[in-house]
């Protein structure tokens, strides 16, 4: 089974060894698999999305994006989200909400907490090196919103706050992968210097496809509910109950396309731009799996890589769509 729930027990009492030699573990397929959920590299995704929209957008405008600053954002962005993936993995292990329900936390597999928390540091300083590098080449608000970006990913599960054990943590990720980091890429590949932040452009760009990704936080708590719940993590879908929280997925993605589709219709966007809904097939398997199995955790454990699916290919034909705008005469 692929499944990386379906070994936890193996790893329940702490020990991601499993109680075999080295050379045994290293040919083991489930430990395999715990490792490649816990790289998760599709979730990147999200981190490259606001600029490959950014990128989009400028295209559409009959301007070309800088490539320098297009490449080094991005590596930046994934850098920052390796930052956050870690540091979340040490700050669950403190509390203890990963100990059962997450064997694929890097915490757990390897079993040693301040090499993580050292490793996600070291993510955190070159992504921000990067970030400082493509400020110096547009203008230091850049900078400033990714930090505030930051600011926003450390409250979600970093101590004091840890707001994530609020239920706040859906909110805040809008709001980072929304209209911050959409306009911090406007600003990063901007043709010419920009006077200012350009909030009006991030908002209509951005809400969107930040709420697509914000979907996939949400949906990543349906198969952890018991063990959140433990652990005083009150995330939404603790909150309502698994029933309740499936019903709001179709108006998750029905608003995030609706954002999308307005432009459109007011003829601001171009036809193109609705390229987007090349993610509806995974939006409608989604919210099939999750009405049907909201409350067995081992048949949707895989409901936000759905999720994911929907946010990437959405995300991607809206930047394409835009791009590709004023070379189709669709109005």
């Amino acid at each position: 089974m692929s499944d990386p729930q379906v070994v936890a027990s193996r790893y329940a009492d702490g020990d991601a060894s499993g109680g075999r030699s080295p050379a045994d573990r290293s040919h083991d397929p489930a430990r395999r698999r715990l490792w490649k959920a816990a790289i998760k590299w599709p979730m990147y995704s999200v981190a490259v999305m606001p600029v490959l929209l950014a990128a989009g957008w400028w295209a559409g405008q009959g301007q070309a994006p800088r490539l320098d600053q297009l490449l080094a954002f991005l590596v930046a962005a994934v850098l920052l989200l390796g930052w956050e993936n870690l540091a979340n993995d040490v700050f669950d292990a403190d509390t203890g909400v990963d100990r059962l329900g997450k064997p694929h936390s890097l915490v757990n597999l390897t079993g040693r907490r301040e090499r993580v928390a050292q490793l996600a540091n070291g993510c955190l300083l070159l992504g921000l090196a990067l970030f400082a590098l493509v400020a110096a080449r547009s203008t230091p608000l850049v900078l400033a919103l990714v930090l505030g970006c930051c600011a926003l990913g450390y409250a979600y599960q970093g101590p004091p706050l840890r707001l994530g054990y609020r239920g706040l943590g859906e909110p805040l990720c809008w709001l980072a992968f929304g209209p911050l980091a959409t306009a911090a890429a406007l600003l990063a590949l901007a043709p010419t210097a920009a006077a200012g932040i350009p909030w009006r452009a991030a908002l209509l760009l951005g809400s969107g496809p930040a709420l697509a990704t914000t979907l996939v936080l949400f949906c990543s708590h349906f198969h952890q509910v018991e063990q959140d719940a433990s652990h005083g993590k009150l995330s939404p879908v603790v909150k309502l109950g698994t029933a309740a929280a499936a019903a709001l997925v179709p108006w998750f993605i029905a608003l995030a396309l609706a954002l999308q589709w307005a432009p459109v219709l007011l003829g601001r966007w171009p036809l193109t731009a609705l390229l987007g809904m090349v993610g509806l097939p995974s939006a409608r398997s989604l919210i099939q799996l999750l009405r049907e199995h909201h409350d067995a955790p081992e048949r949707i454990a895989g409901s936000k890589f759905l999720a994911l699916r929907f946010q990437a290919f959405n995300g991607l034909g809206l930047a394409l769509g835009l791009a590709i705008g004023p070379w189709l005469p669709l109005r």
